[in-house]
């Protein structure tokens, strides 16, 4: 990599290394201990001779801002008096202050934010993370290598905006078989994560003002990013049954749901609610996002149809992720799009990131096609239950005088609604002293009044920690209450 140095005409030209080196030190543009190029090859680089370029290099030794180290070359020296740096523009000062000043005030949910080992605790009850010791490492490791010698192979071009017709086809044979998704490949467009699933559909449908309508409690990043876009964001109560369809209003183009699972509280949404739902965006020509994040893992009863395969109007979309299921950071996901946004979406991802990278792709449709990801799910499903029924068992058992847990049959976390009213600061920050973290829903509420009751996570955990963590809340709410 070349060093950046202007030379202008032919006058004073080691002056010119010399101030142009000399200012990139006292500024830091140069750190401390950084390499300097062989006077030889700087003054190649710069089509100067090998002189010119030593005589700045030994103007710099005097000043002790190189030092030469004998067989290994040229170093910066900590300078003694570095310059004042200049003074910068602070968010407050811009043209923008106001909106960046907005973003600054926004923050994830504490028990959605990424937290650090130096800060997490011993027993974490965190969300959204999916078991890890489980992962099929050297599946996983096959498949990449899989996708590494497919890219190699590529024509060096772009590739298509939807996502590999390989993975596309594998995601619409998954998601029909799982969750009887009427689709083709030709539905599916492959995202980085759910995430920008939708915020592709805000793009293409949220223009400032308009009526987006989100379950209260419900998913904030979703809230987050709707609003960003300028929309009127509107948080419609949730009942035994999900969403409270007729308190939708009039205007919304917009609506946001989790049937399968509702987030945070985990209900699934009746059988009558869905069929309502789908009605009232037919008058109101409305497009429903249907983000199904987690229902592979079920557990009992009998699996609802999804909104997508009960619309018979082309206004459900069908997000999906792979984050949940194998891994956040791989950053897959995918929408099975309505055909009047579906050529609007693709152009809008076209614009913002040209395509999901290939080599993934073509690892992801590996993971699929030999039938990995199914194995994986069954194994992490295994899992689950054994962890559900750990906490299940202390909600009957020692915590039952506190809380009871939401009724839900999917996904890898429950919601427990506190029975006895309790000091719920004081709560996790006792917690906190004995190396659990608890979490409540107070965050995941946006126009509702929230409700006393706790998230508990069960993906990050591990199954023999479950009990001894709850062993010491249960011991901690004993001391509450006396």
């Amino acid at each position: 990599m070349e060093l950046h140095i202007v030379i202008e005409g032919s006058k004073d030209l080691a002056g010119q290394v010399y101030r142009q080196l000399r200012d990139a030190i006292l500024t830091g543009r140069l750190a401390p201990g950084e390499q300097v190029p062989p006077s030889r090859l700087l003054a190649t680089q710069l089509g100067l001779s090998r002189k010119t370029v030593s005589e700045a290099y030994s103007r710099l030794t005097l000043d002790k801002l190189l030092v030469g180290q004998i067989g290994s070359g040229t170093f910066v020296n900590t300078p003694a008096e570095a310059k004042p740096k200049p003074k910068r523009f602070e968010s407050r000062d811009l043209a923008a202050g106001k909106l960046i000043e907005h973003w600054l005030n926004q923050s994830f949910p504490l028990s959605m934010r990424h937290i650090g080992p130096e800060t997490r605790s011993q027993y974490d009850f965190q969300g959204g993370i999916p078991v890890r010791r489980q992962f099929p490492q050297e599946e996983w490791r096959q498949c990449v290598l899989y996708g590494l010698r497919q890219s190699s192979n590529s024509s060096g071009f772009y590739a298509e905006t939807e996502g590999l017709p390989a993975l596309r086809e594998a995601i619409a044979r998954h998601v029909s078989f799982a969750r009887g998704v009427q689709c083709t490949a030709s539905d599916v467009l492959v995202t980085n994560g759910a995430q920008q699933a939708l915020d592709l559909i805000a793009r293409v449908l949220v223009e400032p003002g308009s009526v987006v309508a989100v379950e209260d409690p419900g998913y904030p990043p979703a809230r987050m990013l709707f609003a960003a876009q300028g929309a009127k964001v509107v948080g419609i109560p949730v009942d035994n049954e999900g969403m409270q369809v007729d308190r939708i209003p009039d205007g919304t183009r917009l609506i946001y749901v989790t049937p399968a699972h509702q987030f945070p509280l985990g209900m699934p949404m009746s059988a009558g609610r869905r069929e309502a739902l789908l009605e009232r965006a037919r008058a109101l020509r409305a497009i429903v996002i249907e983000d199904d994040y987690d229902s592979e893992f079920r557990y009992e009863g009998r699996p609802l149809d999804s909104l997508q395969s009960l619309d018979q109007d082309g206004l459900v979309a069908f997000v999906g992720t792979f984050s949940k299921t194998i891994n956040p950071e791989l950053r897959v996901g995918y929408v099975i799009a309505p055909p009047a946004i579906r050529r609007a979406m693709t152009i809008v991802k076209g614009l913002s990131d040209w395509h999901t990278p290939t080599m993934t792709q073509w690892a992801m449709t590996k993971f699929i096609d030999e039938g990995y990801l199914q194995k994986h799910i069954r194994r992490c499903h295994g899992i689950y239950v054994a962890r559900r029924e750990k906490l299940h068992a202390a909600f009957n058992g020692d915590l039952q005088p506190w809380m009871r847990a939401v009724p839900t049959n999917a996904g890898f976390h429950l919601a427990a609604q506190m029975t006895a009213e309790v000091d719920m600061t004081q709560l996790l920050r006792l917690a906190r002293r004995v190396d659990v973290a608890l979490y409540t829903l107070d965050e995941f509420y946006y126009e509702a009044k929230p409700q006393p009751a706790l998230f508990f996570g069960y993906g990050a955990i591990e199954s023999l920690d479950i009990e001894v963590a709850l062993g010491r809340v249960a011991t901690i709410l004993t001391e509450l209450s006396h």
